[in-house]
């Protein structure tokens, strides 16, 4: 009963306040909710928009939300399949989650990674080399990336 309180609470609040820059949907199923992001002023993805999906575990907030981006990123922390390495979204040990963690902290500190990559924890060790040593070959391919898929979703 207390979970499903405060994630009612959780909801109620990302759907009737979101933070800047932050919309989110209730979805046809139970615990899954549609986000959208868009980039954060000032950074390579400024204005644009990113979907993801958020599915809340049934112990939740014991465990962590699934939060995968919808969106193709060219990121060193987010893959081809729109998953996220962010410590925020791993359990301790290893990881940061923490109960007290909301869902809007969560999405936020998503956004957040968008214009502050982390290459010393990458997914994709590749690109975050190429963020280390050619920062401007690493923006041309995200920009590219970006411009493709809001192309062909027009």
């Amino acid at each position: 009963m207390q979970k499903s309180q405060r994630l009612n609470r959780e909801i109620k609040r990302l759907l009737e306040h979101p933070p800047e820059g932050i919309s989110c949907y209730t979805s046809d199923k139970l615990n899954y909710l549609s986000v959208n992001i868009i980039g954060p002023h000032g950074s390579l993805f400024a204005g644009s928009l990113f979907k993801l999906d958020l599915e809340i575990p049934s112990r939740y907030p014991f465990v962590p939300p699934r939060l995968k981006f919808v969106t193709p990123v060219y990121h060193p922390n987010i893959d081809t399949q729109g998953r996220i390495c962010m410590d925020l979204l791993k359990m301790p040990p290893n990881g940061g989650w923490r109960p007290t963690i909301s869902l809007e902290n969560l999405i936020v500190a998503v956004q957040s990674l968008l214009c502050n990559p982390n290459p010393d924890d990458p997914l994709m060790v590749d690109i975050a080399e190429e963020y280390r040593f050619n920062k401007k070959e690493y923006e041309r391919k995200a920009k590219k990336l970006l411009l493709e898929y809001e192309r062909s979703n027009d």
